[in-house]
Protein backbone atom coordinates (compact mmCIF):
# COMPACT_ATOMS: atom_id res chain seq x y z
CA UNK A 1 0.00 0.00 0.00
CA UNK A 2 1.56 3.34 -0.97
CA UNK A 3 1.98 6.01 1.65
CA UNK A 4 -0.46 8.88 1.49
CA UNK A 5 1.69 11.37 3.37
CA UNK A 6 5.41 12.06 3.29
CA UNK A 7 7.89 13.69 5.59
CA UNK A 8 10.72 15.78 4.12
CA UNK A 9 13.15 12.87 4.50
CA UNK A 10 10.93 10.70 2.29
CA UNK A 11 11.08 13.06 -0.68
CA UNK A 12 13.42 12.40 -3.60
CA UNK A 13 12.24 15.29 -5.79
CA UNK A 14 10.26 18.37 -4.81
CA UNK A 15 8.95 20.31 -7.80
CA UNK A 16 7.34 23.73 -7.41
CA UNK A 17 5.94 26.04 -10.08
CA UNK A 18 7.94 24.31 -12.81
CA UNK A 19 7.57 26.02 -16.17
CA UNK A 20 9.25 25.29 -19.49
CA UNK A 21 8.84 27.55 -22.53
CA UNK A 22 10.45 26.78 -25.87
CA UNK A 23 10.87 29.68 -28.30
CA UNK A 24 10.43 28.70 -31.94
CA UNK A 25 10.09 30.57 -35.20
CA UNK A 26 6.32 30.28 -34.84
CA UNK A 27 6.31 31.70 -31.30
CA UNK A 28 6.39 30.21 -27.80
CA UNK A 29 5.53 26.64 -26.85
CA UNK A 30 4.58 26.15 -23.21
CA UNK A 31 5.68 22.58 -22.44
CA UNK A 32 5.14 22.87 -18.66
CA UNK A 33 2.81 25.29 -16.93
CA UNK A 34 3.53 25.64 -13.22
CA UNK A 35 3.86 21.95 -12.24
CA UNK A 36 3.93 21.04 -8.52
CA UNK A 37 4.87 17.49 -7.49
CA UNK A 38 6.62 15.60 -4.70
CA UNK A 39 8.21 12.28 -5.67
CA UNK A 40 8.71 9.89 -2.77
CA UNK A 41 11.89 7.89 -2.37
CA UNK A 42 11.60 4.37 -3.71
CA UNK A 43 8.19 4.74 -5.33
CA UNK A 44 7.21 3.96 -8.90
CA UNK A 45 5.37 6.70 -10.79
CA UNK A 46 3.76 6.33 -14.20
CA UNK A 47 3.23 9.56 -16.14
CA UNK A 48 0.35 9.34 -18.62
CA UNK A 49 -0.94 11.80 -21.20
CA UNK A 50 -1.04 12.58 -24.91
CA UNK A 51 2.01 13.62 -26.93
CA UNK A 52 3.09 17.15 -26.10
CA UNK A 53 1.45 17.15 -22.66
CA UNK A 54 4.73 17.74 -20.79
CA UNK A 55 5.59 14.25 -19.50
CA UNK A 56 8.98 13.89 -21.20
CA UNK A 57 9.89 17.52 -20.54
CA UNK A 58 9.42 16.96 -16.81
CA UNK A 59 11.49 13.77 -16.98
CA UNK A 60 14.30 15.54 -18.82
CA UNK A 61 14.43 18.38 -16.28
CA UNK A 62 14.46 15.96 -13.34
CA UNK A 63 17.23 14.01 -15.06
CA UNK A 64 19.36 17.10 -15.64
CA UNK A 65 19.07 16.89 -19.44
CA UNK A 66 17.06 20.10 -19.75
CA UNK A 67 16.57 23.31 -17.79
CA UNK A 68 13.38 24.90 -16.54
CA UNK A 69 12.32 28.37 -17.60
CA UNK A 70 10.94 29.07 -14.13
CA UNK A 71 10.19 27.27 -10.88
CA UNK A 72 12.36 25.02 -8.71
CA UNK A 73 13.41 21.38 -8.46
CA UNK A 74 15.18 19.97 -5.42
CA UNK A 75 16.76 16.53 -5.16
CA UNK A 76 17.08 15.30 -1.57
CA UNK A 77 16.59 18.91 -0.53
CA UNK A 78 19.35 20.32 -2.75
CA UNK A 79 18.42 22.63 -5.62
CA UNK A 80 18.92 21.24 -9.13
CA UNK A 81 17.73 24.41 -10.83
CA UNK A 82 20.67 26.75 -11.16
CA UNK A 83 23.37 24.09 -11.29
CA UNK A 84 26.12 24.44 -13.87
CA UNK A 85 26.44 22.02 -16.78
CA UNK A 86 29.38 20.38 -15.03
CA UNK A 87 27.36 19.93 -11.84
CA UNK A 88 24.44 18.48 -13.78
CA UNK A 89 26.77 16.03 -15.52
CA UNK A 90 28.10 14.90 -12.12
CA UNK A 91 24.52 14.56 -10.84
CA UNK A 92 23.47 12.41 -13.79
CA UNK A 93 26.55 10.24 -13.52
CA UNK A 94 26.15 9.66 -9.80
CA UNK A 95 22.40 9.31 -9.34
CA UNK A 96 20.39 8.84 -12.55
CA UNK A 97 19.77 5.91 -14.87
CA UNK A 98 17.99 6.59 -18.18
CA UNK A 99 15.98 4.23 -20.37
CA UNK A 100 14.53 5.52 -23.63
CA UNK A 101 12.16 4.17 -26.27
CA UNK A 102 15.04 3.46 -28.65
CA UNK A 103 17.73 1.22 -27.24
CA UNK A 104 20.79 3.29 -28.25
CA UNK A 105 23.09 0.29 -28.06
CA UNK A 106 26.47 0.37 -29.80
CA UNK A 107 26.05 -2.20 -32.59
CA UNK A 108 29.74 -3.20 -32.66
CA UNK A 109 29.77 -4.05 -28.94
CA UNK A 110 28.35 -7.11 -27.18
CA UNK A 111 25.67 -6.89 -24.51
CA UNK A 112 28.38 -7.14 -21.84
CA UNK A 113 30.46 -4.40 -23.49
CA UNK A 114 27.45 -2.09 -23.90
CA UNK A 115 26.79 -2.30 -20.15
CA UNK A 116 30.50 -1.88 -19.38
CA UNK A 117 30.43 1.53 -21.07
CA UNK A 118 28.48 2.74 -18.03
CA UNK A 119 30.17 0.71 -15.31
CA UNK A 120 33.61 1.95 -16.34
CA UNK A 121 32.67 5.55 -15.45
CA UNK A 122 30.53 4.86 -12.37
CA UNK A 123 31.53 5.15 -8.73
CA UNK A 124 30.41 1.78 -7.32
CA UNK A 125 28.85 -0.20 -10.15
CA UNK A 126 27.76 -3.79 -10.24
CA UNK A 127 29.52 -6.08 -12.71
CA UNK A 128 28.02 -6.05 -16.21
CA UNK A 129 27.40 -9.78 -15.87
CA UNK A 130 25.40 -9.21 -12.68
CA UNK A 131 23.30 -6.45 -14.25
CA UNK A 132 22.52 -8.56 -17.30
CA UNK A 133 21.68 -11.50 -15.06
CA UNK A 134 19.10 -9.35 -13.25
CA UNK A 135 17.22 -8.85 -16.52
CA UNK A 136 17.43 -12.50 -17.55
CA UNK A 137 20.22 -12.22 -20.12
CA UNK A 138 23.01 -14.27 -18.54
CA UNK A 139 23.01 -16.45 -21.65
CA UNK A 140 23.34 -13.47 -24.00
CA UNK A 141 26.41 -11.74 -22.56
CA UNK A 142 28.51 -12.01 -25.71
CA UNK A 143 25.72 -11.45 -28.25
CA UNK A 144 25.74 -8.33 -30.40
CA UNK A 145 22.58 -6.18 -30.66
CA UNK A 146 21.81 -7.58 -34.13
CA UNK A 147 21.68 -11.05 -32.59
CA UNK A 148 19.06 -10.00 -30.02
CA UNK A 149 15.33 -9.41 -30.29
CA UNK A 150 13.90 -5.94 -29.66
CA UNK A 151 12.80 -6.93 -26.17
CA UNK A 152 16.23 -8.36 -25.38
CA UNK A 153 17.93 -5.20 -26.64
CA UNK A 154 15.73 -3.09 -24.38
CA UNK A 155 16.59 -5.36 -21.44
CA UNK A 156 20.26 -4.70 -22.20
CA UNK A 157 19.39 -1.00 -22.00
CA UNK A 158 17.72 -1.63 -18.63
CA UNK A 159 20.82 -3.47 -17.41
CA UNK A 160 23.02 -0.61 -18.61
CA UNK A 161 20.87 1.90 -16.70
CA UNK A 162 20.81 -0.01 -13.41
CA UNK A 163 24.43 -1.21 -13.45
CA UNK A 164 25.56 2.01 -11.77
CA UNK A 165 23.04 1.36 -8.93
CA UNK A 166 21.13 4.61 -9.58
CA UNK A 167 18.93 6.24 -7.00
CA UNK A 168 16.68 7.51 -9.80
CA UNK A 169 15.49 5.50 -12.81
CA UNK A 170 13.88 7.61 -15.55
CA UNK A 171 12.14 5.70 -18.34
CA UNK A 172 10.73 7.50 -21.40
CA UNK A 173 8.36 5.21 -23.36
CA UNK A 174 10.51 2.13 -22.58
CA UNK A 175 8.03 -0.22 -24.29
CA UNK A 176 6.93 2.15 -27.05
CA UNK A 177 8.71 0.30 -29.86
CA UNK A 178 7.94 -3.23 -28.62
CA UNK A 179 5.10 -5.68 -29.11
CA UNK A 180 2.96 -6.52 -26.08
CA UNK A 181 4.83 -9.72 -25.15
CA UNK A 182 8.23 -8.05 -25.30
CA UNK A 183 6.81 -5.02 -23.47
CA UNK A 184 5.65 -7.20 -20.59
CA UNK A 185 9.11 -8.80 -20.38
CA UNK A 186 10.79 -5.39 -20.25
CA UNK A 187 8.36 -4.10 -17.61
CA UNK A 188 8.91 -7.23 -15.53
CA UNK A 189 12.65 -6.56 -15.68
CA UNK A 190 12.13 -2.89 -14.76
CA UNK A 191 9.91 -3.69 -11.78
CA UNK A 192 12.28 -6.33 -10.45
CA UNK A 193 15.51 -4.38 -10.83
CA UNK A 194 14.02 -1.17 -9.47
CA UNK A 195 12.97 -3.11 -6.37
CA UNK A 196 16.37 -4.78 -6.14
CA UNK A 197 18.39 -1.54 -6.27
CA UNK A 198 15.77 0.54 -4.42
CA UNK A 199 15.48 3.08 -7.22
CA UNK A 200 12.85 5.78 -7.37
CA UNK A 201 11.32 5.05 -10.77
CA UNK A 202 9.39 7.28 -13.17
CA UNK A 203 7.94 5.83 -16.37
CA UNK A 204 6.50 7.98 -19.17
CA UNK A 205 3.95 6.21 -21.34
CA UNK A 206 0.94 6.64 -23.62
CA UNK A 207 -0.30 3.21 -22.53
CA UNK A 208 -2.77 3.57 -19.66
CA UNK A 209 -2.45 -0.14 -18.82
CA UNK A 210 1.10 0.46 -17.56
CA UNK A 211 -0.38 2.50 -14.71
CA UNK A 212 -1.27 -0.80 -13.05
CA UNK A 213 2.34 -1.31 -11.93
CA UNK A 214 2.63 2.13 -10.30
CA UNK A 215 2.34 3.40 -6.74
CA UNK A 216 0.86 6.55 -8.25
CA UNK A 217 -0.30 7.55 -11.72
CA UNK A 218 0.25 11.17 -12.78
CA UNK A 219 -2.01 12.40 -15.58
CA UNK A 220 -0.78 15.27 -17.80
CA UNK A 221 -2.52 17.50 -20.29
CA UNK A 222 -1.35 20.76 -21.90
CA UNK A 223 1.73 21.03 -19.71
CA UNK A 224 -0.08 20.58 -16.40
CA UNK A 225 -0.92 17.76 -13.99
CA UNK A 226 -4.65 17.12 -14.15
CA UNK A 227 -4.95 14.13 -11.79
CA UNK A 228 -2.84 12.11 -9.37
CA UNK A 229 -4.20 8.65 -8.63
CA UNK A 230 -2.97 6.50 -5.77
CA UNK A 231 -2.84 2.88 -6.87
CA UNK A 232 -3.39 0.64 -3.83
CA UNK A 233 -3.56 -2.61 -5.84
CA UNK A 234 -0.43 -2.98 -7.94
CA UNK A 235 -0.35 -5.63 -10.65
CA UNK A 236 2.53 -7.49 -12.16
CA UNK A 237 3.17 -6.60 -15.82
CA UNK A 238 1.95 -10.02 -16.94
CA UNK A 239 -1.44 -9.35 -15.34
CA UNK A 240 -2.07 -6.17 -17.34
CA UNK A 241 -4.40 -5.89 -20.29
CA UNK A 242 -2.60 -4.23 -23.18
Amino acid sequence: MPRTASTPGDIAFSVRGLTKVYVTGAGEVHALRGVDLDVRRGETLVLLGPSGSGKSTLLNILGGLDRASAGTVTFHGEALTGKTERELTAYRRAFVGFIFQFFNLVPSLTARENVALITEVSRAPMAPEAALGMVGLSDRLDHFPAQLSGGQQQRVAVARAIAKRPEILLCDEPTGSLDSESGVQVLNALVEVAREVGATTMIVSHNAAIGAIADRVIHFRDGAITRIIENPIKRAPGEMRW
